[in-house]
C-alpha cells in the first residue's frame, strides 16, 4: 500500500503563515503536518510515499530525504507545474496515473493540510475495497464537503455504511446529507484504472475540479465503504480558525 499527500495547494486564506511555505510544512509542536501524517499514515504499514507538490515546492523537496532518513521510508516527488491554475483532480490524477503505471497497489490518500486522529487512518486502512472517511457527527455548514448515501446498509456495529453516492459537493441539503467526506480515502488497486479514466472526464470538464467528485460515478460501478467516524476528531486547516483549531487538536491527541 501507498500514501499519498497532495502538497501542491498555495493556502492563500493562511496567509501570511503560508507566505514561504506551503500548508503541509505548517509545524505544531515542532513537527509540521506533512511529518505528522506521514507518521500516521506508516501505522498502516505504509512505507512507499507519493507527494505531490507545487507552491514553493523546493521546500518539500529539501525536507523529503530527511524524513526518509529519520523513518526508514521512500519518498516519490511528484510535481503539478499548474497548481495556481488547477485543483485536486489534477495533482490525484498525476499520483494515480503514476502508480497505475508503475506499481499498481492500493492507496491512502489524503490532503496534505488535514489534521486527523490517528484512528481515522487506520479503520480506512483496514478496508479492502475503495473506501471514503465520512464524519456522521458534526454539524454540517455550507462550506462542508457533503454526500448523501443512497441504498445504505450498516455493518454490525455501525462504522462502515456501505451504498452508492446519490449526491456529492458542497451545495448539497444538509438535511438530506449523511455526512462529510473530510479527505482521507482508499483506493483499491484494482479500481485504479476507472478511477483514472473519471478523473481524466474531470479534468477534461474543468481543470479545477476536486477529486472528490470521481467517487460519485465510481461508486455505481464497483463497491465503496464509508467508514464512518463516529465523533473521532479532524480538521482540515483553509483558515486562521481551521488553524487554531488543529493546534488544539493535536495537544488533545498528543496528550
Amino acid at each position: 500500500m501507498i500514501g499519498v499527500i497532495l502538497s501542491a495547494g498555495m493556502g492563500t486564506r493562511l496567509m501570511p503563515l503560508t507566505k514561504d511555505i506551503p500548508k503541509p510544512l505548517l509545524e505544531i509542536n515542532g513537527m509540521t503536518l506533512l511529518e505528522r501524517m506521514i507518521k500516521n499514515l506508516m501505522k498502516t504499514d505504509i512505507e512507499d510515499f507519493i507527494l505531490i507538490v507545487g507552491y514553493n515546492k523546493e521546500k518539500v523537496i529539501d525536507l523529503a530525504p530527511k524524513l526518509e532518513e529519520k523513518y526508514s521510508i521512500n519518498i516519490k516527488i511528484l510535481e503539478n507545474e499548474k497548481y495556481d491554475v488547477t485543483n485536486t483532480s489534477v495533482s490525484t490524477y498525476i499520483a494515480s496515473k503514476y502508480i497505475e503505471d508503475n506499481q499498481k497497489d492500493d492507496f491512502i490518500l489524503v490532503n496534505g493540510d488535514n489534521v486527523v486522529d490517528p484512528e481515522i487512518i487506520t479503520r480506512i486502512g483496514e478496508r479492502k475495497n475503495t473506501s471514503l472517511i465520512v464524519d456522521n457527527f458534526k454539524d454540517l455548514n455550507e462550506e462542508s464537503f457533503k454526500l448523501i448515501i443512497a441504498d445504505e446498509t450498516f455493518n454490525d456495529d455501525k462504522t462502515i455504511a456501505s451504498g452508492t453516492i446519490a449526491e456529492i459537493g458542497k451545495g448539497i441539503d444538509i438535511a438530506s446529507s449523511t455526512g462529510e467526506f473530510i479527505g482521507v480515502s482508499k483506493v483499491s488497486a484494482k479500481d485504479i484504472t476507472r478511477f483514472n479514466e473519471i478523473l481524466e472526464d474531470l479534468m477534461d470538464e474543468d481543470k479545477q475540479n476536486y477529486y472528490d467528485f470521481a467517487y460519485k460515478p465510481l461508486s455505481l460501478e464497483s463497491p465503496i465503504d464509508f467508514v464512518l467516524t463516529n465523533g473521532l476528531k479532524w480538521t482540515e486547516i483553509d483558515d486562521h480558525n481551521d488553524w487554531q483549531q488543529a493546534q488544539k487538536l493535536i495537544n488533545e491527541f498528543e496528550n
